[in-house]
């Protein structure tokens, strides 16, 4: 039995569950978590950071994929 093809399939799955439509807003909230995490290292409580830039990241993605249907 090759264990390859259902590592492929794994990992594939977990590319399109965390990735999905927009690589943007994935990379957008490692970064955001990667801010949150500095802060918090620097001794700052940064709770505050996560909600606000997912809700950008939501704002803009919904924003491309509008202006996306009506150019077609």
């Amino acid at each position: 039995m090759n264990p390859v093809p259902a590592v492929r399939a794994f990992l594939r799955f977990w590319y399109d569950f965390v990735v999905g439509d927009d690589w943007r807003v994935a990379l957008g909230v490692v970064l955001a978590l990667a801010a949150t995490w500095g802060l918090v290292r620097a001794g700052i409580n940064a709770w505050w950071l996560l909600p606000p830039v997912v809700a950008g990241l939501l704002g803009l993605s919904l924003a491309r994929a509008v202006r996306g249907t009506r150019a077609r």
